[in-house]
């Protein structure tokens, strides 16, 4: 049986298989219950390997052994596989999160923290500058900036740009407002967009604007600025520079004042 690789690599992703395991895990579900033997022969995975590729996927509850002569296989229902792996990958982060809230609370964590301030102290703050990839990691950095906000948030987007922000960081700027941030977005308000707009309008001050640059600053110490049009890269190659120089930043700001007016 030839199987399409689209679908078997996306099938390695989705449960963490190695492309032996998910050869033989789909033969076993077209077939329902068969032996090594013939799944080998299916699947084109070497008969050598079979064997033990069978006995990872029982391990990982895919397949059950049939009890009897010859030894054969029985295929599990996919959604049984579904809620157990959903099941493993929630308490696997639920474990993960525990560690390093323990860590948090150990000298280890203060180590770091040390490390760090003592890096940072031989820094140059006009120097302090970095690329960030990728439209995920790019957000992150963004709610890092407005957690430590204290005085001041200035946000510049696209309307496209303030619909796929608004679930990632509009928590966040909600805290920082009830910490007495002011903050101050321009965007162009559309029919699509109104409504983000009606709820940011609660907390932070709008600006309708077809400028379609895109940065934000913070408390005239820090600015991120994404390097490319929204429209026309995709999310993993959007780029953005940060750079922590209240000189720098304090021009843009000045440039945001200016066509805030």
């Amino acid at each position: 049986m030839i199987f399409d690789e689209t679908f078997l690599k996306k099938l390695r992703s989705a449960f963490n298989l190695n492309i032996y395991e998910v050869k033989i895990w789909t033969a076993l579900l077209s077939k329902g219950v068969a032996a090594a033997g013939e799944l080998s022969d299916i699947s084109n995975v070497p008969r050598s390997r079979s064997y033990d590729v069978l006995e990872s996927l029982e391990k990982r509850g895919f397949v059950v052994m049939k009890l009897g002569k010859p030894i054969k296989y029985l295929a599990v229902k996919p959604e049984e596989i579904f809620l157990r792996e959903k099941k493993r990958l929630v308490e696997g982060a639920e474990s993960q999160v525990k560690q390093l809230d323990n860590i948090e609370k150990t000298d280890l964590f203060k180590e770091l923290q040390l490390l760090f301030t003592n890096g940072v102290e031989h820094v140059d703050p006009e120097k302090i500058s970095g690329s960030i990839k990728g439209r995920s990691n790019v957000y992150n950095h963004l709610i890092a900036m407005i957690n430590t906000s204290k005085k001041s948030i200035n946000l510049m987007t696209t309307s496209a740009g303030l619909i796929r922000k608004y679930d990632k960081i509009n928590e966040y700027l909600k805290k920082a407002s009830k910490r007495g941030v002011a903050i101050r977005v321009v965007t162009a308000v559309t029919p699509e967009n109104k409504s983000i707009v009606d709820e940011l309008s609660k907390f932070a001050k709008i600006k309708n604007s077809v400028i379609t640059s895109r940065f934000c600053t913070v408390d005239n110490e820090q600015v991120l600025f994404m390097t490319h049009d929204d429209k026309t890269i995709h999310e993993a190659y959007d780029n953005a520079i940060w750079v922590s120089s209240p000189y720098f930043v304090n021009s843009l700001n000045n440039m945001f004042a200016n066509l805030w007016k």
